[in-house]
């Protein structure tokens, strides 16, 4: 019987409300912190960690957004008797190079890897729910992302089997040791193929458009993104460019033992969900 108490940082985020939901429901002892839950956790706030941390075995960790704080915390996590660290980051972080992209990834994982508690990091491939939940989904719902993604594919992964993994290695103490799990859907594919699956599923008209990396961070930086943050992201597809992640991996099926779930599988949900709903447009077929 797992006996340990967990913390689930970033918990009301896109994948901690989903780790928190599934271990609540195995019954397993959990504490939910976020700027916005019972227990305050702020990374840019050192001075309440020490309360979210108190009587914690494992916690379940998602990077701050730059580069630095992860290792005080690790610090203040092995102080307060913590013994397991699970780290969520990107992937292929160690193949970045010298890019500006992912500093604060690489920073967090420097700061888990390198201490003396028992740690796993789940590198995970671009979400599918990015296209429903984030920065992709106002443009689709307007009828056209356009991106500076070329023909690269890249292998899509399901927010909730990044939660099914995270809460196996969470709740599996010894057996992820020292493990880094690069995590990615069954296959790979272009965004241009992704915006096709989803204006079929959906019904709506959606096009998408490649564009070069400095109209897209003009486009950001106009809808309210920081020039910085705008820079960072379109890092991103620089990155992706290479083919350095386009690649699938068996990382999920070895922990779970199943496949990872398609990207039709998540479109078709969304899809019946209204995730994709254009109001002032008609949709397509009857």
């Amino acid at each position: 019987m797992n006996t340990e108490n967990t913390l689930v940082l970033g918990a009301t985020g896109k994948t901690g409300r989903r780790v928190l939901a599934r271990l609540r429901l195995r019954g397993t002892p959990v504490r939910a912190a976020s700027r916005s839950s019972a227990t305050r956790f702020d990374w840019s706030d050192p001075g309440g960690w020490d309360a979210a941390l108190r009587d914690i075995t494992v916690a379940y960790v998602v990077p701050p957004g730059v580069p630095g704080p992860a290792h005080e915390f690790v610090k203040r996590a092995e102080a307060a008797g913590v013994r397991r660290l699970v780290l969520l980051s990107g992937r292929g972080a160690d193949t970045w190079g010298d890019s500006a992209f992912g500093l604060d990834m690489r920073s967090a994982e420097d700061a888990v890897r390198g201490s003396a508690l028992e740690w796993t990091v789940l590198r995970a491939s671009n979400f599918n729910q990015n296209f429903d939940e984030d920065v992709f989904h106002a443009p689709l719902v307007a009828g056209e992302l356009a991106l500076p993604a070329d023909t690269v594919p890249e292998p899509f992964i399901d927010i909730e089997d990044i939660a099914d993994t995270a809460v196996k290695v969470l709740t599996e103490p010894g057996r992820h040791a020292g493990r880094i799990y690069e995590l990615t859907g069954p296959r790979a594919l272009t965004f241009g193929e992704a915006v096709e699956l989803i204006s079929r599923a959906s019904g709506w008209p959606i096009a998408y458009r490649r564009i070069p990396s400095a109209e897209y961070v003009e486009a950001l930086v106009a809808e309210g993104v920081g020039e910085d943050d705008a820079r960072h992201v379109a890092e991103m597809f620089t990155l992706m460019a290479r083919g350095l992640f386009a690649e699938t991996t068996d990382d999920l099926a070895s922990v779970l033992g199943r496949a990872p779930r398609t990207f039709e599988e998540y479109v078709v949900r969304a899809a019946a969900a209204g995730a994709w709903h254009q109001p002032t447009r008609p949709p397509e077929g009857l």
